[in-house]
């Protein structure tokens, strides 16, 4: 077999495999280099979002939330449940298995649609070439027609609390605690550590979140915002904003960690405790200066809008470059950069990215929100119906959290959907259809939904935009 490839693809993640695949769809010789191998040395296809991310925080987010309904929530529906308990290992043990499915379907997938896998760390050379290393240090040149770079990211480490075993961990390491921490500290309160504090809040940790920022979810709609913040510090998640981490000690087995907020100087202990403040693009070691691929500003490769970089038939999808770090919106480019080098003209709508965190409830959104429209001098108007009208809602005991819709005031345009609720993720998805078919708030409200379901939320205050909501009382139009 020849080394020489029409797309070589650098990183197995979301955005690497799928280029990857859609490539081999489209008839052009592919491979896919990863570098990532368990312990026995075996080629680990997936990426953060399989292996460490998405799809392990998922599985321990739901365990958890059978946990908490079975101690809290069952006794209203008449179940009594008798003690209670959770088996931690267990639950490792079912999120690793989940993983291990999924990884190994990649795996599938690539022999399925005939993409050659390379194990080994992927370096961009000059003229089109990558460098493998593989696990022992060999080094093999490949040449390349096109190159697709989706190395993603890493956890941002912070001087103040350097990572320590068993003690000061990042997202990973926030997936694997053997046992229920008592007093747990999570640094950061973005997707990630809300999400992972969610999972060990509801198993009994007492867990306590500083962040530095004075907003609650700044790119969030604040009104969603506030709710959420109230639904979590009801759940017992003791949320500090305006405190900046600056210092940690381990002393006696616990992390004393120093912060300063309005008050000024505080101490704070616990267990354990998860460095969650974001994440960088991971461009270490992968490009050689003959390369040619430039970083921005902030360290991301840089791209145009269909993902080109500044040497032609190289592309960058992903974590790896701007815009959101949201696996779906890296498969996305991966399917729009292997049908652009397949010469057909595929665009991602950069407009209608939804974003997703799977607390409880959910919060979910896609589009702008009304803070945005008002520093755009935007004018708009706005629907909204709480899941408290919501009979389906009623029926699962999910009542908390809202729909809220925006829509333009002239062309009544959906600009924004931004929900807080049960199965927000699903919700927001019919929003997402609607804003690609360039809807109107009026044609979402023509159209006919389910009765009884969740969705029925969404239908009443896109009905809400207008005044003409049946099963809320509309509010009055100033005049």
């Amino acid at each position: 077999m020849s080394d020489k490839f029409d797309v070589i693809v650098i990183g197995a993640g979301p955005g690497g495999y799928v280029a990857a695949i859609r490539c081999a769809q489209l008839g052009l010789k592919t491979a896919c280099v990863e570098k990532w191998t368990s312990d026995t040395g075996k080629q680990i296809l997936g990426g953060t979002c399989l292996n460490v991310g998405c799809i392990p925080s998922k599985a321990l987010l739901e365990s958890s939330h059978k946990f908490e309904e079975a101690l809290h929530d069952f006794d209203s529906h008449g179940i009594e449940a008798g003690d209670v308990k959770m088996d931690v290992a267990k639950m490792l043990d079912r999120k690793n298995t989940i993983v291990k499915n999924l990884t190994g379907g990649i795996a599938s997938l690539f022999k399925a649609n005939g993409v050659t896998s390379i194990q080994g760390a992927g370096k961009v050379l000059g003229g089109k070439q990558v460098e493998v290393t593989d696990n022992s240090g060999d080094v093999k040149v490949y040449d390349a027609e096109n190159i697709v770079i989706a190395t993603g990211s890493k956890p941002v480490e912070i001087p103040p609390t350097p990572l320590t075993e068993g003690y000061i961990v990042d997202s990973t390491g926030a997936l694997n605690f053997e046992e229920v921490p008592k007093r747990l500290g999570v640094i950061g309160a973005g997707v990630i550590g809300l999400e992972l504090g969610s999972v060990w809040s509801r198993l009994g940790s007492e867990v306590t979140v500083l962040e530095a920022q004075d907003t609650f979810l700044p790119s969030a709609d604040q009104q969603i915002a506030k709710e959420a913040l109230k639904q979590l510090k009801k759940q017992g998640l003791d949320i500090k904003l305006k405190a900046r981490v600056t210092g940690s000690e381990i002393k006696r087995g616990l992390v004393n960690v120093s912060y300063e907020d309005s008050k000024g100087k505080q101490e704070a202990k616990f267990d354990k405790v998860i460095v969650a403040v974001g994440r960088s693009p991971y461009t270490e070691g992968l490009l050689s200066p003959e390369s040619g691929v430039n970083l921005d500003e902030r360290g991301f490769i840089f791209v145009d809008d269909q993902c080109r970089t500044d040497v032609p038939g190289i592309y960058a999808v992903g974590d790896v470059v701007r815009g959101p770090m949201l696996a779906h919106k890296g498969m996305e480019e991966g399917v729009m950069v292997a049908e652009r080098i397949a010469d057909q003209k595929t665009q991602v709508n950069y407009d209608c990215v939804p974003g997703v965190i799977y607390t409880n409830p959910e919060i979910a959104w896609v589009g702008k929100t009304e803070e945005q429209l008002k520093n755009d001098g935007v004018d708009y108007n706005v629907g909204t119906c709480p899941f408290a009208a919501n009979g389906r809602a009623m029926a699962a005991n999910s009542t908390a959290g809202l729909v809220k819709v925006i829509a333009d005031a002239k062309t009544d345009r959906i600009l924004g959907v931004h929900i807080i609720g049960p199965q927000a993720s699903e919700l927001v998805t019919q929003a997402v259809i609607a804003m690609e078919f360039g809807s109107s708030a009026e044609d979402l409200g023509l159209t006919m939904f389910a009765h009884p379901s969740l969705s029925e939320t969404l239908h009443e205050a896109t009905l809400a935009v207008a005044g003409h909501a049946i099963h809320i009382a509309n509010r009055k139009k100033k005049k």
